[in-house]
């Protein structure tokens, strides 16, 4: 049992590291964690209805409602009525939002590769295998 808290007790680490250092790159692009979260939902996910990305994101709708007009306001969404059904509104990234996406995941993936700089390329393969592996067995 003790290898298992030890490691829960890493992943716990990393994970508050990892998030650290995302809040710190977010606040460059001046959007706030949620808004970042709800922008990668609905770019993998494709255009998604307030209630689809509340479930995603597990945020009542009247929040996601509030995160969405103001990240509309900075042209970073827009809201459009779905072609089958008229009554649906879904949500679609727009290039900027799309662009600072692109540019926080840029910035993390340096930030890890800088920080795996000391791990030989064989260390690198099997902590990536181990993480797919372990991420698989958990969804």
């Amino acid at each position: 049992m003790d290898v298992v808290t030890d490691i829960e007790k890493s992943l716990r680490q990393i994970d508050y590291i990892i998030r650290k250092k995302g809040r710190e790159i977010l606040k460059d692009s001046y959007i706030t964690a949620p808004q970042f979260i709800a922008l990668q939902r609905i770019i993998s996910k494709g255009n998604l209805t307030i209630g689809e990305l509340s479930n995603e994101m597990s945020l009542a709708c009247s929040t996601i409602t509030d995160l969405i007009d103001r990240m509309e306001k900075n042209n970073l969404v827009t809201r459009f009525k779905d072609q089958k059904d008229r009554r649906v509104v879904r949500i679609k990234v727009e290039d900027k939002g799309s662009k600072i996406v692109e540019d926080v995941l840029n910035r993390r993936k340096a930030y890890l590769s800088e920080v795996l700089e000391t791990f030989s390329t064989k260390e690198k393969q099997a902590l990536s295998e181990n993480l797919i592996k372990l991420y698989e067995v958990m969804k």
